[in-house]
């Protein structure tokens, strides 16, 4: 299965079934990565049983299926909007690595 393949058809498919303007859909995409991001941190609180009302709610399973959904919801949100979404990233990675590889400058 090609990742990318997988969320171009998902993608298309959310495109196919939504009724709003594809700028409109765009940022509705952007508010689900926040969304999910909510998800994941209501995860790591159950696996920690942070919150004393509900204790240990989750398992770290539930916490990797939810970096999941945010990995996906995000790619659908670049397929979306970009040309090509998987030289973007490609692109994006390359800038974190290089960026990474080059020491600071000191002040």
């Amino acid at each position: 299965m090609d990742v990318f393949e997988t969320i171009k058809s998902l993608a298309d498919q959310l495109d196919s079934l939504s009724t709003v303007p594809p700028e409109q859909a765009v940022t509705l995409q952007a508010l689900k990565v926040s969304e999910e991001a909510g998800e994941l941190a209501e995860a790591v609180i159950g696996v920690l049983a942070a919150n004393p009302r509900k204790g240990a709610s989750h398992t770290w399973e539930d916490v990797y299926g939810e970096a999941c959904d945010i990995a996906v919801t995000a790619l659908i949100l670049l397929a979306r909007r970009s040309e090509d979404p998987r030289r973007r990233l490609e692109a994006h990675l390359q800038h974190l690595v290089q960026r990474s590889l080059t020491p600071e400058p000191t002040a």
